[in-house]
């Protein structure tokens, strides 16, 4: 869980040299995205393999980001949790996944989530399964590196995910009904489009009509973006449908919704 106490620091300059070495060491968690940003990957890897006698490990993964095109958080990020998965496989090393999954630090989990999403013999029923936990982390970081790690096989299996997602819809958890939203957009956030819904958005209709007065923002806010994102290429589509909300739920949510998602319709009248 997120340490409430620390609000972190505004720039990596001013984080203060003990706070980053514990980043690095991963005996806590990142306060904020300048933490997350400013962990060295590569440091707590090497922390985390020497505490858990798996040093071996080091030199492949080490090649593995080194062999990137273009360095970046998310794609260490990902090259190490997919270097931690095929070690796992090749090892015979259940445990280490284990140890990642339930990690202090949330970088670490971060690298977990990409071990489900690489893991070509889980389909997507159980994919989506495996990763619902991190989903629901109380952690920025892997939340949202959870539907990233994912988003490949969501768009493989496009329908089928719909169809599953559309019932996380009402789950207590607000990270879980966000997920159902966040992972489908259209658009995206460092990642792949979803053609099929830049085109057809009207299929994710059962995700988003469940979610068209949430009573939380976090939800709200993901709901519009989603919509704000079909609006760049079915314009139509979703004034109709915002139209449609205002007339059948009046509520300050859906009118929170409805002006997000109308945002870029908006600007280009204005």
């Amino acid at each position: 869980m997120t340490d409430t106490k620390r609000k972190g620091a505004r720039s990596t300059k001013d984080i203060p040299a003990d706070i980053l070495e514990q980043l690095n060491s991963g005996e806590i968690e990142t306060a904020n995205l300048v933490e997350w940003l400013a962990i060295d990957q590569t440091i707590l890897l090497k922390n985390l393999l020497r505490k858990h006698n798996r040093e071996h490990y080091l030199e492949p993964i080490l090649s593995n980001v080194e062999n990137l095109k273009k360095q970046t958080v998310n794609t260490i990020n990902e090259a190490i949790g997919t270097a931690l998965f095929e070690l796992s496989i090749s090892n015979n090393d259940e445990e280490i996944l284990s140890i990642i999954s339930i990690h202090k630090a949330d970088v670490v989990r971060c690298w977990a989530t990409y071990t489900i999403g690489k893991n070509q013999n889980l389909g997507i029923e159980e994919t989506l399964e495996k990763i619902k936990i991190f989903a629901a982390d109380k952690h920025f970081g892997v939340r949202e590196i959870s539907w990233l790690a994912i988003r490949p096989k969501i768009l493989k299996h496009l329908e089928k995910s719909l169809a599953i997602l559309s019932q996380w819809t009402n789950d207590d958890d607000e990270n879980v009904r966000r997920f159902s939203t966040e992972a489908t957009r259209p658009r995206g956030v460092w990642s792949e489009h979803i053609e099929q819904l830049k085109q057809n958005p009207e299929i994710a209709s059962p995700i988003l009509e469940k979610l068209k007065s949430d009573k939380s923002k976090y939800v709200q806010d993901s709901v519009g973006n989603w919509l704000n994102d079909a609006s760049k290429t079915q314009a139509k589509f979703v004034e109709e449908l915002c139209r449609k909300w205002l007339q059948e739920s009046n509520t300050k949510e859906t009118n929170y919704i409805v002006k997000r998602a109308l945002r870029t319709i908006d600007k280009a009248k204005s």
